[in-house]
């Protein structure tokens, strides 16, 4: 197994080799100090929260590279959302879509039906 991960130039055969190199199993990473189930949330909240955590780490491009060349099928990966093995900006709620606008939409629509 050969999977490369990118610009940070470590493989998959050198992680079971027990060689990744210093950066991939740092303990200081975001992914290493969280439970990883964060990764992998279903509230839109706490996907948010967990692609936040990506933000400033050193191996998001790798990272994320390699979930696009592995084709993950889902949870976030270098700082982006992966449903079916594609990226979306966002999670969805479950759930219907309201069929009324609530809150400060509701009022503006209040208005324009006033007017």
């Amino acid at each position: 197994m050969t999977v490369s991960s990118g610009s940070s130039g470590w493989t998959a055969a050198a992680v079971l080799s027990g060689n990744p190199g210093p950066d991939v199993l740092s303990p200081d990473l975001p992914c290493r100090l969280v439970d990883p189930e964060v990764f992998f949330a279903e509230a839109p909240a706490d996907v948010e929260a967990a692609k936040a955590l990506c933000t400033d780490c050193p191996l998001r491009a790798s990272c994320l590279s390699g979930a696009l060349e592995r084709r993950e099928p889902w949870g976030v990966w270098g700082g982006e959302l992966f449903i079916a093995g594609v990226v979306v900006a966002r999670k969805r709620p479950r759930g219907r879509p309201r069929k009324q606008p609530v809150g400060a939409a509701a009022e503006v629509t209040r208005r324009e039906a006033a007017a």
